[in-house]
């Protein structure tokens, strides 16, 4: 896969941002627990979120209450949810070990990142700004960006086009299954982070990726650098 990968060079590489960028479960949790809180329930395990924490609100709220979006106390709870997230955004957040070191790396050698997240703007902002890292992205496209989110390809070739590369130079990093569906659908490599948000059972060939890693900073044998 490498190889392959090397014959085109990648000029910008795309990243998703909950479970791949940052370590978002811990807040994402907390705020879970809270609603819990509201109405009797006590907390959960981190882990036993951990694995929804790519699944916005609607998988928290499922492994939380066992509820659907269809279900009656479903907006109450998710405004309850995202109330206190949004007040704590970044508490426990951090950046995954090695993604400071793999964006230093990319930009030391003029490769162009970004941030192509199915997490709506009013969160994503704040969040790379907690991080150190809005202003350093060449671009930061939202759920709510385009009109419609990952695994449709429109976020991607959006970023690509804002970064000013071609998406057949770009690649994708991802946890989540939507991730390389965009990926593929915009005909760009797509790259599991199985540090992330992902289940033991993943693989490249069932998700059809084109590459995996173990630690950030591996994806820069991906590039040729």
């Amino acid at each position: 896969m490498t190889d392959v990968l090397r014959l085109h060079v990648i000029k910008a590489v795309l990243f998703d941002l909950d479970g791949t960028f940052a370590d978002t479960a811990p807040d994402l949790a907390a705020a879970l627990n809270h609603t819990r809180a509201t109405r009797g329930l006590p907390p959960l395990p981190l882990e036993t979120i951990r694995p929804q924490a790519s699944h916005g609100s609607p998988g928290l709220l499922k492994i939380g209450f066992g509820i659907a979006p269809d279900h009656p106390d479903y907006d109450a709870l998710r405004s309850i949810f995202l109330a206190h997230y949004e007040q704590n955004i970044c508490a426990r957040t951090s950046l995954f070990p090695g993604i400071a070191e793999l964006v230093d790396e990319l930009e030391r050698n003029d490769i162009k990142w970004c941030i192509v997240t199915n997490k709506p703007h009013r969160y994503t902002l704040p969040l790379m700004q907690a991080l150190g890292y809005a202003e350093r992205a060449a671009c930061l496209v939202s759920g709510d960006t385009c009109a419609q989110a990952k695994p449709h390809p429109a976020p991607l070739l959006h970023a690509c086009e804002l970064a000013g590369a071609d998406p057949a130079h770009c690649l994708y990093l991802g946890d989540d299954r939507r991730d390389i569906q965009a990926a593929n659908a915009a005909n760009m490599p797509g790259i599991i982070a199985n540090y992330g948000y992902v289940s033991d059972d993943v693989s490249e060939a069932n998700w059809n990726a084109q590459g995996s890693v173990n630690h950030p900073v591996e994806l820069i044998r991906f590039l040729g650098l």
